[in-house]
C-alpha cells in the first residue's frame, strides 16, 4: 500500500569519517579508517528511506546556492526527491560524523545556515494536499509551521530525538500536534515505559509513543495501554550507528501507515534500523519493502507485548516475523549501499 508522505526538515551534506577511538587524541594529521560523503540530515534520511520502501514522498527543505547545495540538489534529483518543496537559501546545512570501530558516533550538525530561514507556509500547505501523513522533523525552520499544519486534518509524526523533559519548551508545538511521537532513550529523565505514560497524560492528541533503546532495541506504547518491546538485531553487524533513530522512525511509519498494526511496524522498524547501521553511510543504504520483509523473516527480533498503564494483562512473546505489506512500486528501485 503506497502512502503519500510529506517530510519536512533538514537536508544536509554530511561527511562521515572512521576514527580509531574515542576520545580523539590530538595529532597534526592522520588518515581516517574510511571516509564517506553524501546527503543526510533527518528529513533527507527519512525521505530516502520511505521512498525506497515504496511511499510517494514529497520532501520539504532548504538547499543553499553554494557548493554543498549543488551536491545536495544533484543527489536529490537522482533520488527523485528534488521537487517544489525544496526552497532556496543562501547556504546549505552540512555536518560531520566521527565513527569509532564499535559503531559509536559523534555528530557535528551545522544547521546555522538554514535555522533562520522562513519556510513558506503556502509551499508546505500545497505539498500537504492529498497527503496521508506529515513527517515534520524538529528542525528550527519547521517549528512555526507546526500549529497551522495541525489544523489540516492530516496525521503528524515527529522524532524529538534527545529530549529530556516532557514539557520541553522548544518541542512543545510538535508534542501538542503530533499523532506519533518518537525519541531516543539517551536523555530521558524517567524509564522509557513511564515516559510513554507521561506523554500520553500530557498530550491528548498523541496516539503512539516510540522510544529507541539503542543496543536494546525499541519500545512503543499505544493510547489504549499496550506496550511493545522489540529486541535489537544487527544482520550485518554494527559499523555506524548515526541515523539509527531516523531508520527506526521511517521504518515504523511506513509499516504502521500501511497496516495499522504497531507491533508489526515496530518489529519491521527494528530490523530496518539494525540493517542500516551495518553500513558506513546508513542514509545511503535503503531496503525495498520486499527486501525488508525477507530480512525480517531471516532475523526475526524477539518481541513482547504488555501494558504501560499498570493494568494486569498477560504478555506474549514471539519470534515469528510478519513483514510490511508490499507496495506497488516497492521493488522498483534500491539505493546502493556504501
Amino acid at each position: 500500500m503506497t502512502g503519500r508522505i510529506v517530510v519536512a526538515g533538514a537536508v544536509s551534506l554530511y561527511m562521515s569519517a572512521g576514527i580509531r577511538e574515542f576520545p580523539v587524541r590530538y595529532a597534526p594529521t592522520w588518515s581516517p579508517r574510511w571516509l564517506v560523503t553524501g546527503v543526510s540530515g533527518a528529513a533527507g534520511h527519512i525521505a530516502r528511506a520511505m521512498k525506497t520502501l515504496g511511499d510517494e514522498v514529497r520532501l520539504c527543505g532548504v538547499v543553499g546556492r553554494d557548493l554543498a547545495g549543488g551536491a545536495i540538489a544533484a543527489e536529490l534529483a537522482r533520488e527523485g526527491l528534488l521537487g517544489p518543496g525544496i526552497v532556496p537559501g543562501p547556504e546549505s546545512s552540512t555536518g560531520l560524523v566521527l565513527v569509532a570501530p564499535d559503531g559509536r558516533r559523534m555528530g557535528f550538525p551545522h544547521l546555522a545556515p538554514v535555522n533562520p530561514v522562513v519556510y513558506p507556509w503556502d509551499v508546505l500547505a500545497s505539498q500537504a494536499e492529498g497527503a496521508d501523513l506529515l513527517v515534520l522533523t524538529n528542525a528550527r525552520f519547521v517549528r512555526e509551521l507546526v500549529p497551522r499544519a495541525g489544523r489540516l486534518g492530516v496525521p503528524i509524526a515527529v522524532d524529538v530525538h534527545l529530549i529530556s523533559d516532557v514539557a520541553d519548551a522548544y518541542n512543545r508545538p510538535w508534542l501538542e500536534n503530533a499523532d506519533v511521537v518518537f525519541c531516543s532513550h539517551e536523555c530521558l529523565p524517567v524509564p522509557p515505559a513511564r515516559w510513554v505514560a507521561e506523554v500520553f497524560a500530557r498530550y491528548p492528541r498523541c496516539r503512539i509513543v516510540g522510544v529507541g533503546l539503542g543496543a536494546r532495541g525499541a519500545l512503543a506504547g499505544t493510547r489504549d495501554g499496550s506496550l511493545i518491546r522489540v529486541e535489537a538485531v544487527a544482520p550485518r553487524g554494527v559499523v555506524n550507528t548515526s541515523g539509527a533513530g531516523d531508520a527506526l522512525f521511517s521504518g515504523f511509519l511506513h509499516v504502521w501507515r500501511a497496516t495499522g498494526d504497531p507491533v508489526r511496524a515496530l518489529r519491521a522498524a527494528v530490523v530496518h534500523a539494525g540493517w542500516k547501521i551495518g553500513h558506513q553511510a546508513p542514509a545511503a543504504a535503503s531496503l525495498t519493502c520486499g527486501e525488508l520483509s525477507r530480512l525480517g523473516e531471516a532475523h526475526a527480533p524477539p518481541t513482547t507485548v504488555g501494558r504501560w498503564d499498570g493494568q494486569l494483562s498477560p504478555s506474549r512473546t514471539s519470534r515469528s516475523f510478519t513483514g510490511p505489506t508490499s507496495a506497488p512500486r516497492a521493488e522498483s528501485r534500491r539505493n546502493a549501499s556504501s
